[in-house]
């Protein structure tokens, strides 16, 4: 069961004419190819990436940060390594291909604080060769194709709150997944890439809706308030979104239809399980 989680159903149905074909799904050594879109070229980051493979209709986008600096502290950050693991595992092993994306494409670097190879998960995923490869060649936001995906998940990690909420590729890519009936999920701090996601309507994509995301609470709580650009709750509600936070640092999974968001790394698992619970909804 899943704490404080607002339910409501989940059911998602892919868009009319989208092109999908198949391709292998993997094990944690084949966790899927990288899938780009077809009227780009490579960018220079982007070099030793694969050439463009099909892909299967259950194949799930993971974005993660480039960013590496604390503001203008001398501490290094990045992405929580365990809000990628964590939902990767839960995913991977219900038959769904993991890509990985960032703002820049190219090397990603995790948040040296949660390097915790105690963590099985953590350990499984960070001792794979062919995973950390796909970590070090992530596609460019800028070329993907929306179409070849069911959902797109926005990992955690402080660096997000410097190069997510702004990237306008990023949010064109989840608004094109989001109206084509896919789902879009977030963890802790990966909800910056929501904020300025303005559906074709006009609408914000989180105005009204359920969600959470790492609480002000919680960024006071471990003394960055006043380093992080912004308060991703506070950001939230000025949106219009109905935020819902727990206590600090408990797991909280939020879930309103297709969109699915988490507190903070403690949710990352539970964030993977609603995922799967909206995927294979719109695969029945």
């Amino acid at each position: 069961m899943l704490s404080s989680t607002r339910s409501a159903s989940l059911f998602v149905v892919l868009a009319t004419g989208a092109l999908l074909t198949a391709c292998a799904t993997g094990s944690p050594e084949n966790s899927g190819s990288q899938s780009l879109s077809e009227d780009t070229a490579p960018s220079p980051a982007n070099d030793a990436l694969p050439e463009d493979t099909p892909s299967s209709e259950g194949n799930v986008l993971f974005v993660l940060t480039n960013h590496t600096s604390l503001g203008d502290t001398d501490t290094q950050t990045g992405y929580y390594l365990s809000e990628v693991t964590h939902p990767w595992s839960v995913l991977t092993e219900a038959g769904y291909t993991v890509d990985f994306a960032s703002p820049q494409g190219g090397p990603v670097t995790p948040d040296p604080k949660s390097l915790d190879l105690d963590d099985p998960i953590n350990a499984q995923f960070w001792e794979n060769d062919a995973l950390r490869e796909k970590l070090d060649t992530t596609i460019s936001i800028e070329r993907v194709d929306p179409k070849r995906y069911q959902a797109i998940f926005f990992a955690g990690g402080h660096g997000t709150m410097w190069d997510f909420a702004d990237n306008a590729d990023m949010q064109r890519v989840t608004r094109d997944v989001w109206e084509a009936g896919g789902a879009v999920a977030a963890v802790c701090h990966g909800p910056a890439a929501l904020l300025n996601v303005k559906l074709s309507d006009g609408q914000w994509l989180v105005a009204s809706r359920d969600v959470t995301g790492f609480t002000d609470a919680e960024e006071r709580a471990v003394e960055l308030d006043q380093v992080v650009p912004f308060m991703l709750e506070s950001q939230l509600r000025e949106r219009g979104a109905n935020f819902d936070g727990a206590d600090n640092f408990q797991e909280n999974v939020v879930v309103d239809g297709r969109l699915i968001t988490g507190q903070n790394p403690a949710s990352a698992t539970g964030v993977g399980e609603a995922m799967v619970r909206a995927l294979d909804a719109a695969n029945e």
